[in-house]
């Protein structure tokens, strides 16, 4: 065999395998809008959830899910949530995503935001999944929009 009919075997191969895998049912997911979740000593928490449709019949172990939320650009939290769970067979299944912002990095904030405590926001998730035959996959999700920072009234 020529290595140039080798080349074209593995070319088809590859072709076949990248449209076997576009036609893999995948899961699909939706990220809700940020939202304030709670307040502590250290920090300010906020949450955002994923909503995550699985089209097996089976159960999706989820491998990771990572997330970056940005404030006016900056990045303010980011993490991995552990051990994340499972994606229901044939259903829907909620994840909730809590960031939390330390005071320090909200002080900063407010000096450079001014007076009206509305603050542009990006949340950024990347949902990692097992599925079959393809292996991890993961799915992006981004929300963005305006924050209104909790005032002191608001805290206590």
């Amino acid at each position: 065999m020529s290595s140039e009919h080798e080349q074209s075997l593995l070319d088809k191969a590859k072709g076949f395998v990248a449209e076997k895998i576009a036609h893999v049912p995948k899961p699909e997911a939706s990220l809700d809008s940020l939202s304030f979740k709670g307040v502590s000593r250290e920090c300010i928490t906020l949450h955002s959830n994923v909503n995550v449709s699985n089209p097996y019949d089976h159960r999706l172990p989820i491998c990771e899910v990572t997330y970056t939320l940005k404030f006016a650009g900056k990045a303010v939290a980011t993490g991995t949530m552990p051990d994340p769970g499972w994606i229901a067979a044939s259903g829907t299944t909620k994840l909730e995503i809590p960031a939390k912002v330390p005071y320090d990095f909200l002080v900063s904030l407010v000096k450079d935001v001014g007076r009206d405590w509305d603050i542009d926001y990006e949340l950024l998730v990347g949902l990692t999944v097992d599925l079959p035959i393809v292996g991890n996959f993961t799915i992006p999700l981004s929300t963005s929009g305006e924050f209104k920072l909790p005032t002191l009234k608001d805290l206590f």
